[in-house]
Parts: structure tokens; sequence; C-alpha cells
């Protein structure tokens, strides 16, 4: 979709059509090959309970959450802290938003990347030949005063309720850095110091049902381009991580939250942690909901390994790069397998 293109929504191709139209079909080659995906009950990500951290069994969670953001780079976490009510509630207005009229919803519509909060579809239909299945609504949380005012007020709680989920999600997201930086015998302190003023953004996402969900993707294999994303999601399956060259799915799992680490952590950590490959699918039945927030950088915060976890035997992966910098180079890339670290990384390591 071209600037100035008409501004349509996935939901109202949905209730005009029994197939996917051809701007969402996918080359044969690159379309989600869903019987030969590793089903969840055989094989799933790690889960970590957050009961202790701090306290009593601090020292087995680091050992867990180290061991996770190693192998898998993604993890599940339960008794994570964030109310009950405060997660059903941020899924909650998510559902009620997105099946508001169309002419409602329509109000926070944009095609500008640049505009902190708006609501768009697919992935960045100013650039992209083949369109995902998924409808969005993003919204920037960080510092929350200044962005608040931006959000939609209907339904009439909206602000309210997604405002609390968002200051307990950077509570935990802050916990979390520190965790990590003390895996990798870092000063606790030392990410969240890296990310300089830092920068907290949420998408709201939804996945209509798809009538010929063999032939698209809610969205295709991608890797994060933040620090790290706290993805809460509804009871509908849909995310998959890529494992040892096989995708998995991930269930949901009640009260759960799962983490991923982001391609600035895997900078950060010298590619001690890696930033992970995941994919969205579809389905013919039911709409999902999911909500990640995105914990990032601020801008203008130069990114380099740290130097704790540099010698002789572990140079620099990568130069000094400003998260800006990176995220115009990811934006414009679009979502493709291929890391946009790569393009960051020294001139000795652009081989490997």
């Amino acid at each position: 979709m071209a600037p100035g293109a008409p501004k349509v929504l996935l939901s109202d191709i949905v209730s005009h059509s029994n197939k996917v139209p051809s701007s969402y079909i996918r080359p044969a080659s690159d379309r989600p090959d869903l019987c030969n995906v590793v089903d969840s009950s055989l094989q799933s990500i790690p889960v970590i309970d957050m009961i202790g951290l701090g306290g009593s069994n601090h020292r087995q969670i680091i050992s867990e959450l180290g061991s996770a953001c190693k192998t898998d780079g993604f993890f599940m976490i339960i008794n994570h802290g964030i109310p009950k009510e405060v997660v059903e509630g941020m899924l909650r207005v998510g559902r009620i938003f997105f099946h508001l009229p169309e002419s409602e919803r329509m109000k926070m519509y944009s095609d500008d990347p640049t505009k902190a909060n708006r609501l768009s579809t697919s992935f960045n239909v100013r650039t992209e030949k083949v369109s995902n299945w998924r409808d969005f609504l993003r919204l920037h949380c960080y510092p929350l005063d200044k962005f608040i005012h931006e959000w939609p007020c209907n339904p009439s709680d909206f602000r309210q309720v997604v405002g609390e989920y968002s200051k307990h999600a950077r509570e935990l997201a802050l916990r979390l850095l520190e965790a990590i930086s003390e895996s990798l015998g870092l000063d606790k302190q030392h990410m969240v110091k890296a990310m300089g003023k830092q920068a907290q953004h949420m998408a709201i996402n939804y996945y209509p049902p798809c009538p010929q969900p063999e032939l698209t993707y809610g969205l295709p294999g991608h890797k994060d381009p933040n620090a790290i994303t706290i993805l809460l999601q509804d009871c509908v399956s849909g995310l998959q991580v890529m494992r040892d060259g096989k995708w998995v799915a991930v269930a949901p799992v009640e009260n759960a939250l799962i983490i991923n680490i982001g391609d600035q952590m895997q900078a950060l950590s010298n590619d001690r942690y890696k930033s992970v490959l995941h994919r969205v699918i579809t389905n013919n039945k039911s709409e999902r909901i999911s909500v990640p927030t995105f914990y990032s950088p601020s801008p203008d915060a130069v990114i380099e390994p740290a130097k704790g976890l540099l010698d002789g035997d572990h140079p620099p992966v990568y130069r000094s790069f400003t998260y800006q910098e990176y995220f115009d180079a990811f934006w414009n890339q679009g979502l493709k397998s291929a890391s946009c670290l790569d393009l960051f990384k020294n001139e000795s390591n652009q081989s490997s």
C-alpha cells in the first residue's frame, strides 16, 4: 500500500471474503508448512518460576535464566508479579478495541512508522510486497505521562487499564534486565544503564480467523530489534519458535508470560545470548490477541558489547552503534530471517 492509498484494515477484508486475498498469499516457497511443526507437548520452551528472585531462590533463578537465554532465547515465566486482574484487564480492553466499529478504530490509523501511537495493519504497508494477517495498535508507554493522552479513549477505561499494565510490565522488564546482567557475571545494573534513558512500547495484535491459514502468516519468521520482549497472549495458539532448525509450537500457559531475547541483548552480551527466530501462524476458527511489550534502549543509546565479557579469546563481535541507527535499518529491511545485527558486525566477524 503506497502512501495515500486507501486505508483498509484486515478485519474489514475478513468480513467480506471467505478466501485469502492475493495480496496476502505467500509464494509457495515461503508458506508455513503446518505439517512439519513440532508439537508443544513434545518439545517446548523452558518455564521459570520467579518466586524467590531477590530472596531464598535467587541463585537458582539466575542460573535458570542464564541457561534459557543462552540455549533457547525464549522462555516462560510464572509468578512474575503482575496481578492476574491487571493481565486480564489488558486482554479485555484490547479485544474490545478491535471489536469497535471500524470508524471508531480508524481514528487511530496511520501508516507512518515514525508516529508513536497508531493503528495499522500487516507490518509496514508502505514497503512490503505481501501483507501479513494482522492488525495492530502500537502504543509508546514510557515515559507514560508523555504518551498516554494520545491513546484511545474508547473503551472508556482503556487508558487506565493499559497504563496500569504498562507500569507493571516496565517493573518486570527492569527486574529481568538486572537478573540477566547477573547471569552474565556483570554488575546487575549493567543492562539497565547500557540502554540509556530507555524506551518502552507495546503492540496490541489482533489476528482474525483466516480462511486459508496455510497460505499466509500472522507474522513471518523474524527476530525482535529491541533488548527484551514480554509477551502476553490469550488462550489461542499461534506463536512458533525456531529450535534446532525446526519450528516449535508454543502453547499458551495460564498466568504465564513469554520472554524473549532481542537483538540488542545479543549485541550487549557479545553473542553469549542469542536473539531467536519466531513467527505467528493463523487459524481458521478463532481470533487471537497478543500483547508484546518491547523494552528498548533510548534512540541515542550507544550499543556495544559489555567490556566485562571481552578478552583475548572473546573480541567484540559488533562495532558500536546507536539504537536509532539499528532500528532504522531494521524497519527498512522489514521482517526477514536474516538478522539486522549482521550489518553491525566488526569486519573480522563478517563471514561468521
